[in-house]
């Protein structure tokens, strides 16, 4: 994103802005899948600063998981046009939508809700050295909810996009 549109922030790159008392700060928390099979730990929490509200977690992934995918060529997501990609070394984050995972504070665990492990090695990834886009993010939001009857790509504004179910907080 360049930085006149970027409404995105790590929560550690916002000095004045912490995690609200009533909820759980998960950064370091593992997160299994639906099956409860690691994917990785959470990095960071991404806020929309202008409607201040973390919208999702960002996931530094499992080796194990990196390691399923390495040199694995992937078919391209819908908005790809038909191109295959092949994940760069560095490409190790994914980021989750915080209404799409449970968390439990007794096991510091926190559970994707309905999504795979399967799906999490097919999503597409990012590198922490660079900032994403919109289209990163339908992507992403694509790859775990294929079905979706209001689609991503429709919503250009951020209030529109991020009021979905997907991204209640928890």
């Amino acid at each position: 994103m360049e930085n006149k549109d970027k409404n995105l922030y790590r929560l550690d790159e916002l000095s004045d802005y912490k995690v609200a008392s009533n909820y759980s700060d998960v950064r370091g928390w593992k997160i299994v899948d639906s099956d409860n099979r690691t994917i990785g730990k959470i990095d960071n929490l991404w806020v929309n600063k202008d409607m201040q509200r973390v919208v999702y977690l960002d996931v530094n992934l499992d080796k194990g998981l990196i390691e399923d995918t390495r040199n694995e060529v992937h078919d391209a997501i819908e908005n790809e046009n038909g191109k295959e990609f092949i994940y760069k070394d560095g490409d190790s984050h994914i980021i989750i939508p915080i209404g799409s995972v449970s968390i439990n504070k007794d096991t510091k665990i926190v559970m994707a809700n309905n999504i795979g492990y399967e799906t999490f090695r097919k999503t597409s990834r990012y590198n922490l050295q660079q900032d994403f886009d919109r289209n990163y993010e339908r992507r992403v939001l694509n790859s775990y909810y294929p079905n979706n009857e209001s689609p991503f790509a429709s919503d250009s504004d951020d209030d529109t996009f991020y009021k979905r179910k997907e991204f209640d907080n928890y």
